[in-house]
């Protein structure tokens, strides 16, 4: 074994479970708690009766309650960086200028366009994993909810277990509404209010994700608005109702106004006329989000304005616009 590797010093540690984690799992609370320790382990571990709650054994099910004591075994494990994001030091940076609000209990960035929201299919990068980076010493931090790597805007990230599990009501019972804006094909009929069609998630070999509409689906609700009108485009207000996969870009796709550089439910045409706007990015941005606040119990609008990108491309299509306009006169 590589003697210049750091390892975690081998020893048996006892943990005490607060309100904070009452009611959560022990496997996801070790996954938390070991950062770096393969699942693999984990479950083995608890298989083989290394973990002990109370000085018992428990299931991988087992939900925890305050004051359990957790006698965790001893675990070699290399202290490993993730290289991809030593060697991206300055998209770190850039998570720190995104930040928009922070408290005690949550944080919000402006996510950029381009940046998962975490790592996987072949990323090792992500906001999540960006955050933790700038926060070492953060003993929590995870998603309240995801919009996609193309997308940017508003995303909320929860500080404490207890304000992640409140947002996450407020989610399922559909409390927190979250409008994006969007440049779409064509002109969008101001009548179409309301898009429900249910969605479908295939999962490609590859690992890409690619979602339709299908009858076999689960239901997908998203309400629209006009923003703005263009000569060959529209700029609108999505709302989604439900949280499905690529929710948005799908029912744009699905009224045949698919949205500006979507690679994967787009149109080229479209695309191609927009090349005076130098646009090369996705047209969806999260502009806002609100919710209750989950420890002040107050409402909060967080809004995130548009990166220099989109702005110019609504900036040179108000320019033709004009222009076009005034050679009428």
């Amino acid at each position: 074994m590589d003697s210049n590797v750091p390892q975690t010093k081998l020893q048996v540690s006892f943990v005490t479970i607060s309100e904070e984690n009452a009611t959560q799992r022990i496997d996801n609370f070790l996954i938390t708690h070991l950062k770096g320790v393969p699942k693999s382990m984990i479950y083995r571990i608890l298989r083989k009766g290394e973990v002990r709650v109370n000085k018992k054994r428990v299931k991988p099910e087992y939900k925890l309650n305050n004051g359990d004591e957790i006698r965790i075994p001893p675990i070699r494990v290399a202290e490993k960086t993730t290289p991809e994001i030593s060697t991206k030091l300055n998209k770190v940076a850039d998570l720190e200028k995104a930040i928009i609000y922070e408290d005690d209990v949550i944080l919000a960035i402006n996510k950029p366009s381009g940046i998962a929201v975490h790592g996987g299919s072949g990323l090792s990068f992500g906001v999540i994993e960006g955050l933790r980076a700038l926060r070492p010493e953060a003993k929590f931090l995870e998603l309240v909810h995801r919009i996609d790597r193309e997308t940017s805007g508003v995303l909320l990230i929860a500080k404490k277990r207890s304000a992640l599990k409140a947002l996450h009501e407020q989610l399922r019972l559909k409390q927190m509404q979250k409008n994006y804006l969007a440049l779409v094909k064509g002109n969008w009929p101001s009548e179409c209010k309301v898009v429900q069609a249910p969605l479908l998630k295939n999962v490609l070999k590859s690992g890409e994700r690619v979602v339709k509409v299908d009858k076999e689906g689960k239901p997908s609700e998203t309400r629209f608005k006009v923003e703005e009108r263009f000569d060959f485009a529209t700029l609108i207000k999505a709302s989604p109702v439900t949280g499905r996969t690529h929710q948005i870009r799908v029912h744009t796709q699905y009224a045949n106004h698919p949205i500006a550089f979507d690679d994967r439910y787009g149109d080229n045409q479209f695309d191609m006329q927009l090349a005076d706007t130098k646009l090369n990015r996705l047209f969806l941005h999260a502009a806002n989000v609100k919710f209750i606040h989950p420890k002040t119990l107050q409402e909060m609008q967080l809004h995130a304005p548009m990166d220099d990108k989109l702005q110019a491309c609504l900036n040179q299509l108000r320019n033709d616009k004009y222009q076009q306009t005034e050679s009428l006169k």
